[in-house]
């Protein structure tokens, strides 16, 4: 008679915590409705008495919960549902970014890359359906970045507001967020990075002919322009 196999890794049966059994039972009441967005959390003597299980393991889930960003926990009140969107779920790795850019300065390269085939892909599709109202707002956006030429500060954000006023001409939200972080993480994390060289003028124009080819419809000349943008305003990011 064969002795049994000693069990492969992939075999193995691991016995998993309490406080994990918790969080996917409260995951699933999320998914189905149970618990909608804005609702209050069950109280932890009722998720005891629901689940079976000590109080560590359901305060250990619904830490895991709201370290997530899918319940907020208020002392004194209720912990309640949180209602997610793209923008809230990308914003939870903010700190995770910064660690990354910080640690590894090759990453920088990478996230004007990645920026650079990004936002030429949002003003092709910007190209095609920008409207009236998109144009006026990008240009209000360009007269007021012309007033802030003395203020840094001022500058840059309204060079992130540009940018974000773009992808937010796809109307798609997962763009608009994915915009957001990408300028939040280069913007905020690198801003001591960032070299003004007097090209303040440049950027200005630059954004003028961007928005002049948005208003013409002239897609495959407004990624072309997107691109000497970029290419040149990426040579400010640095690292020493």
């Amino acid at each position: 008679m064969k002795k049994d196999a000693a069990p492969t890794g992939q075999d193995r049966i691991v016995r998993r915590k309490l406080s994990d059994e918790v969080f996917d039972r409260l995951r699933a009441m999320m998914a189905s409705g149970e618990l909608p967005p804005g609702a209050p959390m069950p109280s932890e003597r009722d998720l005891m008495e629901r689940f079976g299980v000590g109080r560590p393991a359901v305060r250990e889930a619904l830490q895991h919960m709201h370290t997530m960003g899918l319940i907020t926990i208020s002392h004194g009140e209720r912990s309640r549902v949180n209602e997610l969107s793209a923008d809230s779920v990308l914003s939870r790795v903010d700190d995770v970014a910064r660690m990354l850019l910080s640690s590894e300065p090759e990453q920088l390269e990478h996230l004007k890359m990645a920026r650079r085939m990004f936002e030429c892909g949002l003003v092709r599709v910007a190209a095609q359906s920008a409207g009236p109202h998109d144009i006026a707002d990008l240009r209000d956006i360009v007269s007021r970045q012309r007033a802030e030429t003395d203020d840094a500060a001022a500058f840059v954000t309204l060079d992130m507001a540009f940018h974000n006023r773009i992808a937010a001409i796809s109307q798609n939200p997962i763009l608009v967020a994915t915009s957001q972080s990408l300028l939040r993480w280069l913007f905020q994390y690198h801003g001591m990075l960032l070299h003004w060289s007097g090209k303040e003028d440049v950027t200005l124009h630059e954004h003028d002919q961007i928005v002049d080819l948005l208003e013409a419809h002239d897609a495959d000349a407004a990624v072309t322009a997107m691109q000497a943008h970029l290419d040149r305003s990426n040579m400010l990011y640095r690292h020493h």
